[in-house]
């Protein structure tokens, strides 16, 4: 398994991953699959922002794919961002989220981001909430019953975890 920055040629894999994981899971509250032309959009966004957005490559195929993006759209966030991480479910459970996952933590610190918080969605996400844990996250909170999907209500868990000199200094001073 090869873990690298995506390319233009990756999208279409890493739509029909997401289209999984929107259409069968919690992990993501979106509940209509978004086209090639928006998860494009998307990740043009994220690599406009000098933040990594990269892919788990099994040789054949993406099996799976993970980003990092501003927590919030404000400037005051960019020194934090939001960790995304999708595997297809025939690699889940393998320790591949993990390797990517680290990949991508250790890529954000490089870029100078401070803090990484992981927003799971549905808090029975043992998988997701494991991973970060295992990751060095901790947890912060839970939104109780703040989303619609599947015909019941679910749940978002906040992990954080701080990245290089964390919040020992202003940014300028790395």
């Amino acid at each position: 398994m090869l873990i690298r920055d995506s390319r233009d040629d990756d999208l279409d894999a890493v739509t029909r991953l997401y289209r999984h994981h929107v259409l069968q899971g919690t992990g993501t509250f979106e509940t209509e699959p978004p086209s090639v032309n928006e998860m494009t959009a998307r990740r043009a966004d994220v690599l406009r922002k000098g933040l990594p957005w990269l892919v788990l490559d099994d040789g054949s195929s993406v099996v799976g794919f993970a980003y990092a993006n501003w927590f919030r759209p404000r400037a005051a966030f960019r020194y934090a961002v939001e960790d995304s991480i999708y595997l297809a479910p025939e690699v889940a459970g393998r320790g591949l989220g993990r390797a990517l996952l680290a990949e991508l933590l250790a890529r954000c610190e490089a870029a100078g981001m401070r803090k990484a918080i992981a927003v799971i969605g549905d808090s029975a996400n043992g998988g997701s909430i494991g991973l970060h844990r295992a990751l060095g996250f901790v947890h912060t909170g839970t939104v109780a019953s703040c989303g619609w999907k599947f015909g019941r209500w679910l749940d978002i868990v906040l992990m954080e975890k701080s990245l290089g000199l964390g919040e020992r200094c202003p940014p300028q001073a790395q």
